[in-house]
């Protein structure tokens, strides 16, 4: 048996579960190889399989700030479409047409993330507006073009 200990905001409670020992050492491996507690690690899955039952057509994905939101099938964050739906007036028909290769179930799904994790979604958003050109040639200076000398 293994005890885990998993955070929300609300705080932590302990729990005892038994898990296949194929389980935990998958669970393992993953948390070894990102430096991670096991119960971090398995929280973090537990997080994520609820929040894809929650919302079907929600995947979740690598990037280069961490595991984010996205649309199945696509590598579009759930942010991004929400941005857009907020730069359109949040007018459907709108959205649909700056996102015409995807699908009307599909956009549903971000905007249906949306309504269940909104603090999340916008927090991504308020992070992407931070970037400026001149916070990026600050802390980025070799991925800004320099003109030829």
């Amino acid at each position: 048996m293994y005890h885990i200990a998993g955070g929300l905001s609300m705080g932590t409670v302990q729990k005892s579960v038994r898990l296949p020992e194929d389980l935990v050492g998958t669970v393992r491996a993953w948390a070894g190889e990102r430096g991670a507690a096991f119960s971090e690690v398995l929280r973090e899955l537990l997080e994520e399989a609820i929040k894809m039952r929650r919302c079907p057509g929600i995947v979740f994905g690598d990037g280069p700030s961490g595991r984010r939101a996205r649309i199945a099938g696509t590598g579009i964050e759930v942010w991004e479409v929400i941005a857009a739906y907020k730069s359109v007036g949040e007018d459907f028909g709108r959205l649909r047409a700056a996102y015409h290769w995807l699908s009307e179930a599909q956009l549903r799904a971000a905007l249906g993330y949306y309504a269940a994790y909104p603090q999340e979604v916008d927090r991504l958003i308020e992070r992407n507006a931070a970037w400026t050109p001149e916070r990026l040639r600050a802390e980025y200076p070799g991925l800004v073009a320099r003109p030829d000398r």
